[in-house]
């Protein structure tokens, strides 16, 4: 250490020189950087660099454009799969409601007894929408059903504290698959009765939605005014259905010339419209009596 004497003879201070700055371990690269006092980079920079330095990428973009491509073509592949198995414009055919026609077939649904044509329209041999011809079966009021039943079903578990996301689930999936169910036993019995018609799967589908409208009116009155008043909807709304079911299945579904030929076959499916319209009850007293207590 060097020191600087330069002081009269009373007294020297000395003066320890300043060590110069080590080198740096790194070499600074933090020019493209707006920096802020103390050497850091401005927020945002790095990503700001980030970013751009991805979209100047050309291997960056390669992927991307590779990426956007696979998703097209896999957005493709599912919808021909999908048109493969379900025709859309069919399914379209069953959700074309509106207002109108969703009121006048619940009111057909609760009370049947007083309608006079049950034959579904036709025009140019094509069946006329849903909106147009209130005869025709949709799918829409059995899926809104569907839902509001599970909603309800979560509100009487809950009002009974018994109320669990298990318990609520299993109570959606048993209505659903009892409706599977029904619907494949209904085309192994039009199979075997040798039905010719038009009634698809959606169609079947559709009549066997329709008893969740009945299996709500029955849950909500059984919260209102206890178990008297849930049978007593409950065997209104059963019977109303059955009606339903029979007069659909016999005139706008099967028709009259599905049910020509020989008297064994014309008995078999009158046993199999009957037997369809029989098991509604057993299934709307099975979802639903557990809920009212």
């Amino acid at each position: 250490m060097a020191y600087h004497s330069g002081y009269g003879a009373h007294g020297s201070k000395h003066r320890a020189r300043a060590a110069p700055d080590p080198p740096p371990l790194f070499d600074d690269t933090s020019g493209g950087y707006s920096s802020q006092p103390g050497g850091y980079p401005a927020p945002g920079a790095d990503v700001a660099f980030n970013v751009n330095h991805l979209l100047g990428d050309p291997m960056a973009n390669v992927a991307m454009a590779y990426g956007s491509s696979i998703a097209s073509h896999g957005k493709d592949m599912v919808h021909k799969e999908l048109h493969r198995f379900v025709s859309v414009n069919k399914l379209k055919y069953f959700f074309a409601v509106d207002t109108a026609y969703v009121a006048k077939k619940l009111g057909l649904l609760v009370f049947p007894y007083t309608h006079q044509n049950w034959e579904m329209q036709y025009s140019r041999d094509v069946p006329l929408p849903p909106r147009q011809d209130l005869n025709a079966p949709d799918l829409y009021i059995p899926t809104m059903a569907f839902i509001t039943y599970v909603l309800l079903a979560g509100m009487a578990l809950g009002i009974q504290k018994r109320f669990s996301p298990e318990v609520l689930g299993l109570c959606a999936s048993t209505a659903l698959v009892w409706v599977v169910m029904e619907v494949l036993a209904l085309l192994l019995g039009l199979y075997l009765a040798t039905v010719h018609s038009e009634l698809s799967t959606f169609h079947l589908l559709a009549y066997s939605g329709y008893k969740y409208v009945g299996m709500i009116l029955s849950v909500l009155t059984g919260l209102l005014f206890g178990s008297n008043g849930y049978y007593a909807v409950l065997a209104w709304t059963s019977s109303a259905l059955m009606y339903f079911i029979v007069r659909s299945l016999r005139t706008a579904a099967l028709g009259p010339d599905s049910m020509g030929g020989s008297v064994p076959r014309q008995r078999l499916q009158l046993y199999l419209t009957l037997g369809a319209a029989a098991f509604q009850p057993v299934i709307i007293y099975w979802l639903t009596f557990h809920l009212v207590r």
